[in-house]
C-alpha cells in the first residue's frame, strides 16, 4: 500500500530456517518519511568548485600471506577526490577496479580503513599510513580507524604489559605532535574490578580487543558495553551500531528512523537490543551503511535492512526505476552480469518499490552463491563469495560499484574485473563512497 506521500516501507521476514528464499507478506505505507541526505554531498561540491582535491601520490602495495599463500595485492575503486590512494586517482573517480597506489612502496597492508575525505593503511609492521585530506604515517600501532571527526589509533600501552593506549588524532595532524585525547585499556583478565573471564574480542577498531567497549566518533568517545554482551565484532553506521556477539547473535541501538536497527520499527533504541527476527540463526559478519545494514549467517545466506533509497537493499526503488536504471531479478543473466529492465510482480503488474525494510530480509545471489564477507558503504552494499568472486550493489555515482560506469543498481551485479583478471578476491572494505579489495591469484589447475 502506498502512502500519501508515495513512500513505501515493506515487512519481509525470513522464512523457515531451511529455506533460501522468500516472499514479502505484505508492505505498508507510512506517512512523514524523511529522506535522509547524505552530508558530505553538498560539502564535496563546495570543494570541487573550490579545486581543494589532492593529487594521488603514486606507489603499489601489494603483500604476500602466510607461507604457502598466493601472491595478493589491494584494489580499489569509487571517489577519490581528495587524491585518496585508490587506483590511477584520476580525476575524482575511479570507475573500475585498479591496484592500489599506497602512500609508501611496497607496503604489507593487512587493513584499510576509509572514511570520506582520507583513508588509513595498517601494515602488518605497525604503520599506518593516510592518504587523501589527510597525510601522515606512525609507527607502532597495532590498529587504527578513519573518521572524518578524529582518527582513532590503538598503540602498545607503556612498558612491557599487555595492556594498549587508545589515541584519537586530528586527521590533519599527520600523526604528529600530541592527540587530542588518549585512554589506557587494560585488559579484563587484568581488572581488578571488572567481570572476570578476560575473554578475547577479536573484532578490529571500533572494536576494542579484549574490552568491554568501543570507540564512537561523537563524545564521549569511549564507550563501555554491557558485561553480558559478549562481543566479536562491533560495526558503527551514520545513526546506529551493529554488534555480532560470541553466539553469533545480533545487537543493534542507536537511530532506527530508516529501519537500519531491523526491530520491525522506525524507533530509536538507546541500547543494544538483540534482532529476535534473527535468532536461531547464527551470523558470522555484519555490516553497517550510512542507514543500512547486513548480515551473513553460518551458511552463507544475506540479511538485509534499512534504508533502500539507491537500491542498496537490492530491492526495487523508485528512485532507479524513474532513471530506467532498475535492475530485477529476472534481468540478470545466469552468471551476474546486468540487463535493464523494470521491476515486476508475480501478475506482470509493476513491483511495489520498497524505500524503507525495517525487518532482516533474506537476499539470494545469483546462481544461489554463498556469501562470506560483507561491507557497507554510505549507500552502496558490497559481498564476498566463497567462490572469491565480488557483488555490488546500491548507489555507483562515483564508481564505486566497480562496473565501469557510475550506474546505480537494486540487485547483486558482479564485479568481473576480478574474474577476468583470474583473481579470487579474499576481503572487501567500503568507505563512504569508495571500495577497497584484497585479491589473490587463482590456482593454476
Amino acid at each position: 500500500m502506498a502512502a500519501e506521500g508515495g513512500t513505501i516501507w515493506s515487512n519481509l521476514l525470513p522464512r523457515a530456517h531451511n529455506h533460501r528464499r522468500f516472499r514479502a507478506l505484505h508492505a505498508l505505507g507510512r506517512r512523514g518519511h524523511s529522506r535522509p541526505r547524505d552530508r558530505f554531498d553538498r560539502a564535496w561540491t563546495r570543494q570541487a568548485a573550490a579545486g581543494t582535491a589532492g593529487k594521488v601520490t603514486a606507489s603499489r602495495g601489494r603483500r604476500r600471506g602466510m607461507a604457502g599463500e598466493r601472491t595478493g595485492a589491494w584494489f580499489g575503486f569509487g571517489f577519490c577526490g581528495f587524491g585518496q590512494a585508490l587506483g590511477s586517482g584520476r580525476g575524482h573517480q575511479v570507475l573500475s577496479p585498479e591496484p592500489l597506489r599506497a602512500p609508501g612502496a611496497g607496503l604489507d597492508i593487512c587493513r584499510v580503513s576509509a572514511s570520506w575525505s582520507y583513508t588509513a593503511f595498517v601494515t602488518g609492521g605497525g604503520q599506518v599510513e593516510l592518504s587523501g585530506s589527510a597525510r601522515g604515517a606512525a609507527g607502532g600501532c597495532k590498529d587504527a580507524w578513519a573518521s572524518e571527526a578524529f582518527l582513532v589509533v590503538l598503540r602498545p600501552g607503556p612498558g612491557s604489559g599487555p595492556g594498549a593506549e587508545l589515541q584519537a588524532w586530528a586527521p590533519g595532524s599527520a600523526l604528529r605532535g600530541e592527540p587530542l585525547w588518549a585512554q589506557t585499556v587494560v585488559p579484563e583478565a587484568e581488572r581488578k574490578d571488572g567481570p572476570g573471564g578476560g575473554e578475547t574480542q577479536a573484532g578490529p577498531l571500533p572494536l576494542l580487543p579484549c574490552v568491554r567497549a568501543y570507540v564512537s566518533p561523537r563524545p564521549p568517545f569511549y564507550r563501555p558495553l554491557a558485561p553480558t554482551l559478549r562481543a566479536r565484532r562491533l560495526e558503527l553506521g551514520a545513526e546506529h551500531a551493529l554488534l555480532l556477539d560470541a553466539a553469533g547473535q545480533v545487537f543493534s541501538w542507536g537511530g532506527g528512523r530508516h529501519g537500519q536497527l531491523g526491530h520491525g520499527t522506525l524507533e530509536a533504541e538507546p541500547e543494544p537490543r538483540l534482532l529476535e527476527a534473527l535468532q536461531g540463526l547464527p551470523m558470522t559478519e555484519v555490516a553497517a551503511g550510512g542507514w543500512h545494514s547486513v548480515c551473513v549467517s553460518e551458511t552463507g545466506d544475506i540479511y538485509i535492512w534499512g534504508w533502500n533509497e539507491s537500491g542498496q537493499l537490492a530491492l526495487p526503488t523508485r528512485s532507479l526505476a524513474e532513471d530506467g536504471e532498475t535492475v530485477t531479478g529476472e534481468g540478470l543473466n545466469e552468471d551476474g552480469s546486468e540487463v535493464k529492465r523494470v521491476a515486476r510482480g508475480e501478475n506482470g503488474a509493476p513491483a511495489p518499490f520498497i524505500a524503507v525494510q525495517p525487518f532482516p530480509a533474506l537476499l539470494d545471489l545469483p546462481m544461489g552463491l554463498d556469501a562470506i564477507k560483507a561491507s557497507c558503504g554510505s549507500r552502496h552494499t558490497a559481498v564476498v563469495t566463497r567462490t572469491g568472486e565480488l557483488y555490488t550493489w546500491g548507489w555507483g555515482k562515483y564508481g564505486q560499484l566497480g562496473h565501469k560506469d557510475t550506474t546505480s543498481l537494486d540487485r547483486p551485479c558482479r564485479v568481473d574485473y576480478f574474474v577476468d583478471k583470474q583473481l579470487q578476491v579474499r576481503t572487501v572494505s567500503c568507505g563512504p563512497w569508495n571500495t577497497y579489495v584484497y585479491a589473490v591469484e587463482k590456482e593454476k589447475s
